[in-house]
């Protein structure tokens, strides 16, 4: 067993340190978020799929150590990279991936492999996270060290498909450097899938993403034809699935969230015009739709407002969920943000319950946090149910609220209730 460094103590990160110290190996998470990593020392998980008692033991035994000082990484056996590749006005932004791999460059050492699991444009790992590492530590990647890519696939709070249970794609830029890889996580991952080189693991992972967003974009768009047609949706969609073959269900919403469907598929767009010179025009227009499906729930809140005579100006408004999707507290890019602005432009008294949502973060100032309460939803001139978690009480929601904007089909369509 050897001494693993994972960079990036976020939903992907902490994880797989997790993974790699039950597997017996020596973990240090590292992390540039100071904060992040004193909860971590302290034994206070911010990831639910990690609870603090997971995270008790390993601290216990000393086979995890979270830190945020870059001496720590020196003596590494194999480092994972899971930071953010967030977008700058539509451009990726892999400067934390080029920090990381300057900051493990300097303590690069013979035989050490190297695996980037961030997601990006095909090409990063051998175009710039290849040349980063060999410039900084003067070793060679396939001679020296062993170099490849894993997609990660971490779904929070999927009770199914965990770390474990999931396959994991991966690559190396040579044959060595796949055996190693490969013999990395094949001890503490379940399957293991082999490709031929990096970019082929970069692109499987931006169709994944691209599949669902285009899919979903796909339904979001018929959802809002099918109302405008007086056609129930959800119950068109339900039959469609009852085709054994041929088909794969997907549902519609207020939007999508989190860093992979609003994100990854823009970096298969954007290397994808600057190499080939031409529009991904399947992810352009799911861009265009997903990301307006908040403005088309304010429309149709307007709208159920103003056939009970109430203004948006001064109606106080209830949003039930703010993560991006059920059972978690990752607002990542959440649509319920986007909702929450528009109504406070539009005057607005919003009020947001979401009870994994425990910090603020990008959560606007004018939004005034409540706990789900019957007061709260009979308080309310409208309900929103954006995010679908099992905590709240839907019968409760149906019995106490005057009017209910269900974006997630939990409750039946009623006098008082309408459904996207």
């Amino acid at each position: 067993m050897g001494r693993i460094v994972i960079l990036g103590q976020g939903y992907v990160g902490l994880p797989l340190a997790m993974g790699a110290a039950h597997a017996g190996h020596q973990v240090v998470g590292y992390d540039i978020d100071h904060v992040r990593i004193k909860q971590l020392q302290a034994g206070q998980s911010y990831v639910e799929d990690i609870t603090d008692a997971m995270l008790a033991e390993v601290l216990g035994s000393e086979s995890y150590i979270p830190t945020d000082d870059e001496a720590q990484l020196a003596g590494f056996d194999c480092a994972l990279i899971t930071v953010p590749t967030p977008l700058r006005e539509g451009v990726p932004d892999l400067s934390y991936i080029e920090s990381a791999a300057v900051a493990l460059a300097a303590h690069l050492r013979p035989g050490a492999t190297v695996v980037l699991e961030s997601t990006t444009y095909p090409g990063t790992t051998e175009d710039l996270l290849r040349k980063l590492l060999e410039s900084g530590s003067g070793l060679t990647a396939g001679e020296d060290f062993h170099l490849g890519y894993s997609p990660e696939r971490i779904d929070p709070g999927n009770k199914t498909w965990g770390l474990k249970e999931t396959p994991k794609v991966m690559a190396g830029i040579d044959a060595a450097s796949t055996s190693a890889i490969q013999g990395f996580y094949g001890g503490f991952v379940s399957t293991t899938v082999p490709v031929s080189s990096p970019k082929v693991a970069e692109l499987a992972k931006l169709i994944e993403n691209t599949f669902r967003h285009v899919n979903i974009a796909l339904v979001n768009e018929l959802a809002m034809y099918a109302h405008a047609l007086d056609i129930d949706i959800w119950e068109a969609v339900d039959a469609a699935s009852s085709k054994p073959f041929g088909f794969m269900r997907f549902t519609p919403g207020p939007g999508v969230g989190g860093h992979c469907l609003p994100i990854d598929p823009v970096y298969l767009s954007w290397q994808v015009q600057r190499k080939v010179g031409r529009l991904f025009r399947f992810v352009e227009l799911a861009n265009h739709i997903n990301g307006h499906m908040p403005d088309y729930v304010v429309q149709r809140l307007m709208t159920g407002l103003n056939a009970r005579r109430l203004p948006v100006n001064g109606s106080r408004v209830l949003l039930l969920g703010l993560s991006y999707k059920p059972n978690t507290g990752d607002v990542r890019e959440a649509p319920s943000l986007r909702v929450a602005d528009l109504l406070l432009e539009l005057g607005a008294q919003v009020r947001a319950a979401d009870p994994h949502v425990v910090e603020r973060g990008p959560l606007a100032d004018g939004v005034t946090r409540v706990d789900f309460t019957e007061d709260e939803l009979r308080s309310a001139d409208a309900v929103v149910l954006l995010s679908d978690h099992e905590e709240f009480d839907y019968e409760a929601v149906a019995r106490h609220a005057s009017y209910v904007l269900d974006c997630r089909n939990r409750l039946t369509t009623s006098e008082t209730v309408d459904v996207l």
